[in-house]
């Protein structure tokens, strides 16, 4: 556990899905809490001695509907999942049957697989395909935006029970609006997973999929800062919304998510909820309804587009040309390298990226790109001149993966053995550890 901390404060941390939690979500997560089994929701649960978990848990589901601007009486929450996968695979447990059809980003494209995927040999990669059937919809090869055109041509042949945007690695916008429309005129219903984009979304840095989708998930660990794990919101109360997208002026039947939904987390998916995790984050929804918060997810965008910015002029290619959020998607096919080794590289040198497909390369074998994230090293209080300098690391790490690639090949076991003992990477690493020791370390540094 030392050794950890001593990594991670010691490192640069550039992995999208990464973040660092304040002194009170670390308390809440070792706390007590922890000792009461609590299966069930508030005010019905299975075990007594649970009224001091049952205000904890209406406290977070108030602050969760607060983070985000949603009326109460139109939106409901769920605190419970373990995760956005759990939450996703709970949703669709809820309001679907098994072998209904859900369709989603694939992950070539930036897509998660809790949104259903095959590999091209036709495995099935995770509980959403081995238990409903699932079509992917992709990115436009030439740009790397999703094709809505194509993906409504597809959701129109396919007919899924849910309709699905949000993604794990895509530098954009979502047009939530045209979505919306394709999923009414596909009869779905549209699901967003915004773990990536929550804490834009909370802080009104990007579009909002509130105004348009049914279900919305998310992770609570990544730019929300908060406890590992997952939650859900649903619409609830009168169906307001024409079937040509506007949620006004319909026909006022009843929503029907909540007990379907609160039922496919528990009893179907999941035993007692981590009281613990639901502490935290009940503590982190608080600060995000911050103007200090909102001030960080700026600056998240801001140190963003200037490390996009600075390995443009490095002359790197960034898949889509930039970003509209928190992340990139930086193509090293051009370069010669591999996401892999390009991993194994910043890893040596105390950088730590993850490799990720890029649409077109053989992302299952050798995927050709890594997606690198602004907002854990935005916690420890870097600024654009700062990612500049992250960019400069950057850069030369990939000159030292062609190095050692010319002299050591492409056999991993080779390649790993010319970066033990190399000069360039035990140079890098130090001015990596010098630089990264600068900044504070929450939850550890007054």
């Amino acid at each position: 556990m030392e050794q950890e901390l001593d990594r991670q404060v010691r490192g640069i941390e550039l992995i999208a899905s990464e973040n660092f939690v304040c002194r009170a979500v670390l308390d809440a997560l070792g706390s007590h809490l922890t000792n009461k089994y609590s299966e069930g929701a508030p005010g019905a649960r299975y075990y007594g001695g649970n009224q001091h978990i049952d205000a904890i848990e209406r406290l977070c589901h108030e602050r969760a509907l607060t983070a985000f601007g949603l009326d109460p009486a139109c939106w409901g929450v769920n605190v419970q999942p373990y995760s956005c996968t759990s939450a996703n695979l709970a949703v669709y447990t809820g309001l679907l049957q098994p072998k209904d059809r859900i369709m989603g980003l694939e992950p070539p494209s930036g897509g998660h697989v809790s949104h259903g995927y095959y590999t091209p040999s036709g495995k099935k990669v995770s509980g959403a395909s081995i238990f409903f059937e699932s079509m992917s919809y992709k990115v436009n090869p030439q740009t790397g935006y999703i094709d809505y055109d194509k993906l409504e041509e597809r959701a129109m042949d396919f007919h899924p029970k849910i309709l699905i945007c949000g993604g794990s690695s895509y530098p954009r916008e979502w047009d939530f609006a045209r979505m919306r429309l394709i999923a009414d005129k596909c009869g779905a219903v549209l699901l967003c997973d915004m773990a990536h984009i929550s804490g834009l979304v909370a802080a009104k840095e990007c579009r909002s999929p509130f105004d348009y989708c049914d279900v919305v998930t998310s992770t609570t660990h990544k730019n929300l800062r908060g406890p590992r794990g997952g939650i859900i919101f649903f619409r609830k109360g009168k169906n307001l919304r024409k079937r040509a997208g506007s949620f006004s002026q319909g026909d006022e039947n009843e929503y029907d998510f909540e007990d379907r939904i609160n039922f496919g987390v528990f009893p179907s998916m999941q035993g007692g909820p981590h009281n613990n995790h639901i502490a935290g984050l009940a503590i982190t929804l608080k600060q995000v309804a911050t103007s200090e918060y909102k001030a960080y997810i700026q600056q998240v965008k801001k140190n963003a587009q200037a490390l996009a910015s600075a390995l443009i002029r490095r002359k790197c290619r960034l898949v889509t040309g930039g970003t509209d959020n928190h992340l990139v998607l930086w193509d090293l096919r051009t370069l010669g390298l591999t996401g892999k080794i390009f991993e194994k590289v910043c890893e040596a040198c105390h950088i730590s990226v993850n490799k990720t497909p890029i649409y077109g390369d053989n992302g299952s074998i050798s995927p050709g790109g890594v997606r690198i994230g602004t907002p854990a090293m935005t916690t420890r209080g870097c600024l654009e001149e700062d990612f500049e300098v992250i960019a400069d690391f950057l850069i030369r790490a990939t000159q030292i993966a062609n190095n050692v690639l010319k002299e050591h090949g492409k056999v991993q076991k080779e390649f790993l053995r010319g970066l033990q003992n190399n000069n360039d990477v035990i140079e890098l690493r130090n001015q990596v550890e010098a630089f990264a020791s600068q900044f504070a370390m929450p939850g550890f540094d007054v």
